[in-house]
């Protein structure tokens, strides 16, 4: 099976590591995979692995959360932070100095098989390899997560319409907690010292296990090698591409009219 690698990486950053990528506002990074999915269902698209930033910070919460109970929207037009909903589950999510990938194939391919755990470890796999290439020994831990040296490094969501698999998930760069937690929601503002000493208890980024900062280009490089390595087995032979201008307008069309309502986000 052929699958795209979109990275988004000029050719000057995918040989050097540099950045040499630009971000995407959430809504339009949700309307490119929403727009992905349409394609790949219908036959346009090819499956695609895409890997992407987020520019301004984003705030995703999962499908089944309400916005008004988990993020400070107030805090968010503050700061200069999006807040969209995703349409996979789980919680919310501060996407600032991380990786975030999206992967979109058929249901029935190597990737989607019907037993979902066995989709995430088989998916995952690709992150773990990825990492170890930048020096980090991580593991796949049930349901969808990665933990390195005991401590979460990556957090994955799925969904499964129209006869494909949407899969996206993170690779934290760095973790700066008091930050995420001046948009995200606490119960009470006496319990904001001890959320943020939990979180740095178990969740971990890149600079801290390499000692350096990891920049998104290397990432994306080391992530799309390993995602090879970990597939070629299956049979998917990975190739970069870019999105072409109708999946952009596609995407850019879903953005606005879904991903940009409120009564997408604010729905409960």
């Amino acid at each position: 099976m052929k699958l795209r690698c979109i990275d988004g990486l000029d050719p000057a950053g995918a040989a050097s590591g540099a950045k040499g990528h630009v971000g995407f506002p959430g809504a339009l990074n949700m309307g490119i995979d929403e727009a992905l999915v349409e394609g790949v269902a219908s036959g346009r698209s090819l499956p695609t692995l895409r890997f992407y930033s987020w520019s301004p910070p984003c705030v995703t919460i999962g499908y089944f959360q309400s916005m008004k109970d988990e993020v400070d929207l107030d805090a968010c037009t503050a700061f200069g932070v999006d807040a969209v909903r995703r349409v996979t589950g789980g919680g919310a999510v501060f996407h600032d100095a991380e990786i975030t990938y999206s992967l979109v194939v058929p249901e029935g391919s190597p990737l989607s098989p019907s037993d979902i755990l066995v989709s995430y470890e088989r998916i995952c796999d690709g992150l773990v390899r990825g990492l170890a290439l930048l020096g980090v020994a991580a593991a796949f831990a049930p349901i969808n997560d990665l933990h390195s040296g005991g401590r979460k490094i990556s957090g994955n969501a799925q969904t499964r319409k129209k006869g494909c698999l949407l899969q996206h998930g993170t690779l934290l760069l760095d973790l700066d907690v008091e930050r995420m937690f001046r948009v995200l929601k606490v119960p009470a503002e006496k319990m904001r010292g001890r959320l943020v000493e939990d979180v740095k208890a178990r969740v971990t980024s890149l600079r801290s296990l390499c000692g350096r900062e990891i920049r998104w280009g290397e990432a994306a490089l080391a992530l799309g090698a390993g995602f090879q390595e970990s597939w070629a087995p299956l049979g998917i032979e990975l190739f970069r591409d870019a999105l072409s201008p109708a999946e952009m307008a596609a995407a850019r069309r879903i953005a606005a009219g879904k991903y940009s309502a409120p009564e997408w986000n604010l729905k409960r």
